[in-house]
């Protein structure tokens, strides 16, 4: 696993502008990996930022970058809590919801639709792709879009230039410490 790819995937999270990124990473050993990702959370607990493999195959894992109290926050609100009582959790606390998530991802082998709400996706149009089973979007993106364009343009365009400018500070030796930001 290379912090180039952490950086690469989760720069608006890195930046506190998204509450989280999922992203596949490749790796030779388990023991390396669990190394790498204990090593990089010692960084990244301490910024308000957790990372933790959702998913593995033989020299794959699904890694997901997120920060707890943003998620929190986001499943809290009523239109999130619902989509996710919805879906069959029983919980809707963050913690419990990732636990969830963890064991969808490895049961079923799919992405849920209700992972969206881990992913800062607005619980729109999360409810908007699973009620027109990913068609008739108003905007593809990061997401599909079937709310607020206008804003889903604005975030878009905010996460691309977060990306970029994090990779030109890596590029020129910011460390992992100082992309990672306090919220």
């Amino acid at each position: 696993m290379s912090e180039n790819n952490l950086i690469a995937q989760g720069a608006p999270t890195l930046a506190g502008i998204k509450t989280g990124n999922l992203f596949p990473c490749s790796y030779e050993s388990p023991e390396e990996l669990t190394d790498e990702i204990r090593r990089l959370n010692r960084i990244l607990v301490e910024k308000g930022l957790r990372l933790i493999p959702m998913r593995r195959t033989a020299d794959r894992v699904l890694l997901y970058l997120y920060r707890p109290a943003q998620l929190e926050e986001d499943l809290s609100t009523g239109e999130a809590r619902d989509l996710l009582l919805q879906a069959g959790y029983t919980n809707t606390r963050g913690d419990s919801c990732v636990v969830e998530l963890k064991r969808r991802l490895s049961d079923c082998g799919t992405f849920p639709h209700e992972i969206g709400l881990f992913l800062s996706y607005p619980p729109a149009d999360v409810r908007g792709f699973i009620e027109h089973r990913g068609r008739n979007s108003k905007l593809d993106g990061c997401w599909k879009v079937y709310s607020d364009v206008e804003r889903a343009k604005s975030l878009f365009t905010a996460y691309k230039h977060c990306t970029d400018s994090y990779k030109k500070r890596y590029a020129l030796g910011a460390s992992i410490a100082q992309l990672a930001v306090v919220v």
